[in-house]
């Protein structure tokens, strides 16, 4: 069993920046990917930005260019660098870790972007 624990969600103006974090609870087993997701009200929770242990990172269209998603293997962390955020980036964004055929999910946390 692993527990995500996020962290750095809040308010924003249009063309801000937040960084989030999300810390697991023990050390992840390789292969590994980490990242995170969102969901908006009335919509589908979707895929934001994954990485793998090895370093390979995939993104959403819609975030390429503005979010940076890393990871600190030997603090089991994650990260989303989120710049110039847009009122339509506002959801409750979920840390994921998927290892063993397995998906963890954190709470969420919520990031509110105002025009």
């Amino acid at each position: 069993q692993v527990q995500l624990a996020e962290s750095g969600g809040g308010l924003v103006q249009a063309g801000g920046s937040l960084e989030l974090s999300c810390a697991a609870s023990r050390r992840l087993s390789s292969p590994n990917a980490m990242g995170w997701y969102r969901q908006a009200p009335g919509k589908q929770r979707e895929l934001v930005a994954t990485i793998t242990n090895g370093g390979r990172t995939n993104y959403a269209d819609s975030v390429k260019g503005r979010f940076t998603v890393s990871r600190d293997n030997a603090k089991n962390m994650v990260f989303l660098q989120m710049n110039s955020l847009k009122p339509e980036d506002t959801a409750v964004y979920y840390c994921n870790a998927a290892v063993n055929g397995l998906n963890y999910w954190g709470q969420g946390t919520q990031v509110t972007v105002s025009s």
